[in-house]
């Protein structure tokens, strides 16, 4: 039987044959990735924790890559039980484990330090911190012919930005976790990298992205006006893929800023946003007024 053209692009790719794990996996980075991914002939497995939504995007993906596998489970990033019998439908899907992309974050760390409590603080680093840890550590027992782990950092982790200390705080622990566990893995032939967006538009980010907020940000993102455009998930997912992939071999405990030079300027005042985002109370915890 004649393969289709697509049928034999994808088994002639770099990544044919494996197998791709990835938290997040209906939004718009872990959605990227996975099409990244897929391009180059990999399975992908999709975990989030809606099931409609992750339904959505696998047909989605179907219907650009009508011959690829695309595996979903919907389950909490941040459940030990959870991420295991994701693992488990991962490596099932060709009997391997090659690449795991945990790319679950956020978790509503936009306030100021002294409108957190020890929970809300918590629950930040949890969603990010914590999702990561058990992407990594359950995936390694799996991976039997090595791999690649490409962890989700931000530009929070390298660069102080008021309004999200939780955040800041939760993504520099993963790259020093990246590091840590790159160390450790080596022996096994397993790379741990970490991709550090900028502001790319998508998911929590929308916000940021628009009006006058956004011309705050063009000003401190050096490629944005030649552009014209802030980050996309897209420019995310290549990074993902080059760190996934066979050219990076010789790669690993490292973070790739993908930011358009973002991290060489200083970040926008975003006291504005706080103000939209959760009202004027807000300013007085931190000790400001409007004229200030």
């Amino acid at each position: 039987m004649v393969r289709s053209r697509m049928g034999k692009d994808m088994a002639d790719a770099a990544l044919a044959g494996k197998t791709a794990f990835i938290t997040g996996g209906s939004g718009s980075i872990g959605g990227a990735c996975a099409e990244r991914l897929l391009r180059d002939g990999a399975a992908v497995l999709l975990m989030a924790r809606n099931p409609e939504a992750l339904e959505r995007k696998r047909a989605a993906l179907r219907q650009t890559f009508p011959a690829a596998q695309v595996g979903v489970f919907a389950g909490d990033a941040c459940s030990e039980a959870d991420v295991r019998a994701a693992l488990a439908a991962a490596h099932a899907l060709r009997g391997r484990l090659d690449i795991v992309v945990p790319t679950v974050g956020g978790g509503g760390g936009f306030r100021p330090l002294m409108g957190h409590d020890g929970a809300s603080f918590q629950q930040v680093v949890e969603r990010n911190l914590t999702s990561t840890f058990l992407a990594v550590r359950y995936a390694a027992s799996l991976m039997e012919h090595g791999g690649a782990m490409v962890c989700l950092s931000a530009t929070s982790a390298v660069r102080s930005i008021a309004f999200l200390a939780a955040a800041a705080a939760a993504k520099g622990a993963i790259e020093s976790f990246v590091r840590a566990a790159a160390e450790e893995l080596a022996a096994a032939n397993i790379r741990v990298n970490a991709v550090r967006p900028g502001l790319t538009h998508g998911g929590n980010t929308v916000a940021l992205t628009q009006g006058g907020i956004l011309a705050r940000y063009e000003e401190q993102i050096p490629l944005a006006r030649s552009q014209g455009r802030v980050g996309r998930p897209e420019d995310v997912a290549e990074a993902v893929r080059y760190l996934a992939g066979p050219e990076s071999s010789w790669v690993t405990g490292q973070s790739f800023a993908v930011d358009g030079g973002m991290e060489l300027r200083r970040h926008p005042d975003l006291t504005s946003v706080l103000v939209e985002t959760q009202g004027e109370q807000a300013l007085t915890i931190v000790g400001r007024d409007r004229q200030n």
